[in-house]
């Protein structure tokens, strides 16, 4: 089988820039080998972060605005594209494909009375295509809701091809913006795979660390680890969206959850706590949401060795630890602890989703995503220049 070579992007709901993943990849479905050949990453420019957070607003959004920000961040992927490969010392001739996951604005997994079930990532591939001309895979996650799913996680399929251990029950942590568990059960073969979303990431701290330090992050978890925890303001927290704490998996959620309305409502009802504390809250909070869901869905069902963190949260030294103490019987580790790169894991994971569009093979999970059926998904945009 030949080696391809495909760089994967990814820009997750934290909006702190875009992940590009150069690997080489041969074979598909369970015969995969994929080899990460160089990583990196860049910022969005602030007046582009700024436009994504009034293009998510209900109240400064517009036609006009998604339509421009759309095209856009289909430069700024390209430029990503560029980099990644410039860094390489490869050119981007080189290159068979791109999977560009797109930036997530709006993520609605449910019907409401004068809605139905919707989600939409922005970055036109045409772009990204044109300017490297190379094809591209986009738009993952609309197949998966058109067979019912809620479009996420998508990640668990690569998950299952690239972590799955003999003998062992994993759990995938990732702790973006969003938190989401893939359960890899001991022995599993991929229809006993399921994921979901645990809650709130790293989101409620940043929104926090925003307003009260003007940081865009808690570096380190630095701050929490100065605060003092208070674990019945966590607790209240947890019952203002007890109807997705409680709810049987599949399930997925986002910022219309826990972005900015929710982070209103702490300072609003919490402002009397010192801002390290409230920090140091919302970092247990996080921590609670996982080990809730955990001991909810996952632990009585299933025997489980190893937890193994993924994404900006496991940087954060202070999640961690609240993490072990609330989870003490888990192995808890990071992706660098097993020879992985907790930045490049889902830029990986889109390159290699991608591949499995480009070969045919369906790579959604119905058990994390709860469609009907499984189904190839993305959109491919041919190489425009013969």
């Amino acid at each position: 089988m030949s080696k391809r070579l495909a760089v994967g992007l990814m820009s997750g709901t934290s909006v702190d820039g875009v992940d590009a993943a150069l690997v080489s990849i041969e074979g598909s479905g369970t015969d995969t080998k994929v080899e990460l050949a160089h990583y990196s990453t860049a910022s969005f420019p602030p007046k582009v972060k700024k436009k994504i957070f009034e293009v998510m607003s209900i109240t400064e959004s517009s036609t006009p605005l998604l339509s421009s920000l759309h095209f856009e961040l289909g430069d700024v992927y390209a430029d990503a594209v560029l980099k990644v490969c410039r860094e390489a010392g490869v050119s981007v001739e080189e290159l068979d494909f791109i999977g560009s996951h797109g930036q997530t604005v709006y993520h609605q997994p449910f019907h409401t009375e004068d809605s139905v079930p919707s989600t939409l990532q922005i970055g036109e591939p045409s772009v990204i295509a044109y300017r490297t001309n190379t094809r591209v895979v986009s738009n993952f996650r609309s197949m998966d809701m058109a067979a019912g799913g809620e479009g996420a996680p998508l990640v668990p399929y690569t998950e299952f091809l690239l972590y799955r251990k003999k003998g062992q029950g994993r759990l995938l942590q990732n702790i973006g913006g969003i938190g989401n568990v893939t359960v890899l059960p001991k022995d599993c073969a991929l229809h006993e795979v399921f994921a979901f979303d645990t809650g709130p990431g790293n989101m409620v701290i940043d929104g926090l660390c925003e307003r009260l330090f003007g940081l865009s992050f808690d570096e380190n978890g630095v701050i929490a680890e100065s605060g003092m925890v208070h674990t019945d303001a966590a607790q209240k927290w947890m019952e203002w969206e007890k109807d997705f704490f409680l709810k049987e998996p599949p399930k997925s959620t986002g910022r219309e959850l826990f972005g900015e309305v929710f982070v209103n409502r702490i300072l609003d009802e919490f402002g009397s706590l010192s801002k390290e504390d409230l920090i140091a809250t919302a970092t247990y909070f996080t921590a609670l949401t996982i080990a809730d869901a955990y001991e909810n869905f996952v632990l009585p069902e299933h025997s489980i060795n190893e937890v193994i963190i993924s994404g900006g949260g496991s940087y954060n030294g202070t999640l961690l630890h609240m993490m072990r103490e609330l989870l003490p019987e888990l192995k808890i580790l990071i992706q660098e602890d097993i020879g992985y790169s907790s930045d490049a894991k889902e830029a990986i994971a889109f390159a290699l989703l991608a591949n499995e569009t480009l070969h045919g093979n369906p790579s959604n999970v119905p058990g994390a995503t709860g469609a009907s059926k499984s189904v190839i998904l993305g959109t491919i945009t041919p190489r425009p220049i013969l």
